[in-house]
């Protein structure tokens, strides 16, 4: 049974006008990374998750891949997996696989932007799961959440690919604390997240020597130029990746080459960049077990399981209501 339903945002062109008003009018200048994602920011980022750079993407496999079994048990054998940002659910096969084998497997709940996306993924997953019954929900899941669908069955809600680092603290608590006000009896969270490691790897891992992330940074720019008529010269910025300690989070951005104003027609707005000014794109906080579980403590949640890879570069960790 597949029932997937639509919230998609009428007016997604003006919410992202005002996005980027908002952010090139700011000191510092910054835009949001859910503009990175274009078809083409989204073949640049699969083309990332392969470098021998980057390695979150490989980790976090190499857990769901090994790991599943435990974590499930972990949850307390959940009949529903939910899945914010769920894509092609790849990696979550290894979950719904082992949900499978522990004769649990009732539902599956992808949450994406992508209404063709999540319509495919879907018609494979009923196909490789017999009896499996899909709700999707395509929308924005930073605004949607409260739509997730619940049949009464103890839920795993996963957000994975480190994407939770992307938030400011106040952003994060806000979220964490929606994701907790959807709990029932026997919900659980399944968090992954990049840990704190050497500031040489985590650079490397975002400046990768065949200039890869630097493309996929500077596509935004072209998003920009293309939906809001913009003349943004992708060859007058460089891509910056720098990890800051005291945050422990790695800062991209954008910095201009030359004295330069750059024309968004559809907002009426002409923007100046010095030589030399920095326009931050996004943010990847790090995290440690000890900095994880305080953040769960903010929301009212609590770790209930740590699971790494066996380098201990990345963790999924699980938490419930305190």
């Amino acid at each position: 049974m597949i029932a997937i339903d639509v919230h998609l945002d009428a007016d997604a062109a003006a919410a992202m006008a005002r996005d980027v008003r908002a952010g090139l009018s700011a000191s510092p200048k910054e835009l949001s990374p859910k503009y990175f994602y274009d078809e083409r920011g989204s073949q640049l980022f699969e083309q990332i998750t392969e470098l021998d750079e980057y390695y979150p993407t490989r980790a976090e496999r190499e857990i769901l891949s090994e790991r599943s079994g435990e974590i499930l048990a972990a949850a307390g054998i959940p009949g529903t997996l939910v899945e914010l940002g769920s894509g092609s659910a790849s990696k979550t096969r290894h979950l719904l696989s082992a949900m499978r084998d522990a004769g649990c497997l009732r539902t599956y709940v992808p949450v994406d932007i992508s209404e063709e996306i999540t319509h495919e993924t879907a018609r494979v997953l009923v196909d490789e799961y017999p009896g499996l019954i899909v709700r999707g929900l395509v929308c924005d899941f930073e605004n949607d959440l409260e739509r997730i669908h619940s049949d009464g069955s103890a839920r795993l809600i996963a957000f994975l690919g480190g994407t939770i680092g992307n938030l400011y603290p106040g952003e994060r608590r806000e979220f964490l604390t929606r994701i907790a006000a959807l709990f029932g009896p026997g919900d659980h969270l399944l968090l992954g997240t990049d840990l704190v490691k050497d500031a040489a790897r985590l650079e490397a891992a975002y400046d990768d020597a065949a200039g890869v992330t630097a493309e996929f940074n500077k596509n935004v720019l072209q998003v920009l130029n293309r939906e809001l008529t913009a003349d943004f010269d992708l060859d007058a910025f460089e891509h910056v990746a720098r990890y800051d300690a005291r945050e422990e989070r790695m800062d991209i951005r954008l910095r201009s080459l030359a004295e330069q104003t750059v024309q968004l027609a559809d907002l009426d707005l002409s923007v100046q960049f010095a030589a030399g000014e920095e326009m931050r794109t996004e943010i990847s906080t790090k995290f440690t077990r000890e900095r994880l579980e305080c953040v769960y403590a903010e929301v009212g949640l609590e770790l209930r399981g740590w699971f790494t890879d066996t380098a201990g570069d990345y963790a999924l960790s699980l938490a419930r209501i305190a």
